[in-house]
């Protein structure tokens, strides 16, 4: 059976080459020669072929070093494809099956790579869409791939590039936490509001984005009545960014808690970022 599916995947390598190899030579190859050949198809950028003929040489020969090699080259060739989830797949695929392998850096390092996403797509320019409001699941995907490899492989080549996106990374995720932040702050939710704003403290600090958070915790300290921290706030922002105090809004205790009873029992709505 082994041998009759290694045959199939020759002969659907060669359908995609056969102008210049035959299946007869496909399956007569060794690894380096399969290697090679997938090699071109990649720096011709033939991404299909190069991962049909890879595939055929991890099946074919999957204890050679040239197998983990390929595996490899996968990761890469998925990402250039634009098949995101595979590439994910093959990274941690890679990873389980070489714990101690010295490239799993470089899987690491591809895994946070496909999930970085730099910029909006054109749909999101032409419609000027604020990437702050749009939820960071790949953001954070990526930020916690590329931390691992930095926590992991200090020394890895890849670690400068990782360091750089991570600080890219850190500040998106900040202008979310701020526009979760406003949002509360409109709904009444001050309560939540603190606690987000302090996550965001927290978790991203020295970003650009920590200026805005300070001044919307004073702004729900203020809301939920409590001047003392309200006006704390204020003094870092001060000293940190040489904003002066600004008049903050003022809340009642009693009114505050019944707009967080009445928010407990409404359902989730979709516009809710949280949600």
């Amino acid at each position: 059976m082994k041998t009759v599916l290694l045959t199939a995947a020759g002969v659907a390598v060669v359908s995609g080459c056969a102008s210049r190899r035959s299946a007869a030579i496909i399956q007569a190859s060794g690894p380096d020669e399969l290697y090679e050949l997938g090699i071109e198809a990649m720096e011709g950028a033939d991404w299909g072929q190069s991962l049909d003929v890879f595939g055929y040489l991890e099946a074919r020969y999957p204890f050679s070093n040239l197998a983990r090699q390929a595996q490899l080259d996968m990761i890469y060739l998925y990402y250039r494809a634009s098949r995101p989830e595979e590439a994910v797949a093959a990274a941690e695929e890679f990873e389980a099956e070489n714990p101690t392998h010295p490239r799993v850096d470089y899987a690491l390092y591809m895994k946070g790579l496909v999930y970085f996403d730099p910029a909006p797509n054109f749909l999101e320019r032409w419609l000027s869409v604020d990437m702050s409001e749009r939820p960071p699941r790949d953001t954070l995907q990526a930020f916690n791939s590329f931390q691992d490899l930095i926590q992991r492989f200090p020394e890895s080549e890849y670690t400068p590039d990782a360091q750089e996106r991570m600080i890219f990374l850190r500040n998106r995720l900040a202008d979310y936490e701020n526009h979760v932040t406003s949002y509360y702050i409109e709904r009444g939710a001050y309560i939540a509001a603190v606690n987000r704003a302090k996550f965001a403290l927290e978790t991203y600090p020295g970003a650009p984005a920590m200026q805005n958070t300070l001044f919307l915790l004073a702004q729900a300290y203020s809301l939920l009545g409590i001047p003392d921290l309200a006006a704390d706030t204020q003094r870092v922002l001060e000293i940190n960014f040489g904003i002066e105090p600004q008049p903050q809004p003022t809340g009642a205790q009693v009114e505050i808690l019944e707009i967080e009873i009445a928010e407990a029992t409404e359902p989730e709505t979709p516009d809710d970022p949280e949600g």
